[in-house]
């Protein structure tokens, strides 16, 4: 690890000045040290911004919650409020990781991890993400979890987050400051960028701007579900992922929010399949329809074919799951 500059911030307006010149936020670090370790990321400074008052949850005065940017994972999880009225967040953290790192991880630093591409890690790999310009070994290489939605001829890496996927599935908005003291709200799929012809530029963030909280609208009619599909039970990243709610009134659907992790670059959702869906009665035949609409424009690099099949497979379990009492 190279040598670094370490700071800690009083308040948020401090934080963000500080890192205007280019220092780096650190909160439980579950990535950035890793990836500091590897020199894939080389921070002259870091901020610690631990001392924030950003570690609440409370309701919102439209029947919402707030969620600051430095509540852990564990304590969102097992927020009893979350767990009542948004149980599709809870277990998308409790899917996520270890216990250790979901004590230490923050929410605002889950939405901002990096990739988990091989070659994002490996220095002596090309990575447009990592070195724009380098090329993308990954195209051609082991890209078994990697993206095959919302790709380009430079990147083809997939965002680990599950609970992005879930956030995202709820129209979450994420709250921001910037250096300026101007302050900003953006939905999350905002936050997020596609690769393009620049994967480097992940998110629409500026210098200095820092996440202070997240914000769930109030709760939805609905079942609401997290399938997350791994390798092994437990500590591994999500192959395919969905986050689902759905509501059935009078035998037809007349909600379906439904969000997709480990296939793009970003949680992915797709506002065509949720319109398929709703006034429709469930059926198989309706649910494969879905699947085929979501993945119209899906595209396998060799190794990560399978996530093609796979999604399907887990989106029409996901919405028999979700229908099956009202449908009986």
């Amino acid at each position: 690890m190279r040598p670094f500059d370490y700071t800690r911030a009083e308040t948020s307006e401090d934080a963000t000045r500080q890192a205007a010149s280019g220092a780096t936020f650190i909160a439980g670090g579950t990535n950035l040290l890793d990836l500091m370790k590897l020199e894939v990321m080389a921070p002259g400074s870091l901020i610690d911004i631990n001392r924030l008052d950003l570690g609440r949850i409370k309701r919102t005065d439209d029947g919402g919650l707030r969620i600051g940017a430095l509540v852990t994972n564990s304590d969102l999880a097992n927020n009893s409020d979350v767990r009542r009225n948004w149980p599709v967040l809870s277990r998308a953290l409790l899917a996520g990781a270890s216990g250790q790192l979901r004590n230490k991880a923050t929410t605002g630093g889950n939405l901002l991890q990096r990739t988990r591409c091989l070659y994002f890690y490996d220095r002596a790999m090309a990575c447009n993400k990592r070195k724009p310009g380098s090329g993308c070994a990954a195209r051609d290489g082991f890209n078994r979890m990697l993206a095959v939605l919302g790709t380009s001829e430079h990147c083809i890496a997939t965002h680990p987050s599950d609970m992005a996927v879930a956030m995202r599935a709820l129209d979450a908005q994420v709250e921001t400051l910037r250096q300026d003291g101007e302050t900003r709200q953006l939905m999350l799929d905002e936050l997020y960028l596609l690769p393009g012809d620049r994967p480097d530029r992940e998110t629409v963030l500026e210098p200095g701007e820092l996440i202070t909280a997240v914000v769930l609208p109030a709760p939805v009619e609905g079942r609401q579900t997290y399938r997350k599909v791994r390798d092994r039970a437990s500590y591994a990243f999500a192959l395919v992922s969905t986050a689902g709610i759905v509501a059935v009134e009078d035998g037809r659907i007349s909600r379906a929010d439904l969000a997709f992790g480990g296939l793009a670059p970003k949680p992915w959702r797709n506002a065509q399949v949720e319109d398929l869906l709703v006034g429709e009665v469930p059926s198989e035949s309706l649910f494969g329809k879905a699947a085929d609409l979501l993945l119209a424009e899906a595209r396998g690099f060799g190794a990560n074919d399978f996530k093609i099949p796979l999604t399907r497979r887990t989106l029409v379990s996901v919405l028999t799951e979700l229908t099956q009492e009202a449908s009986a």
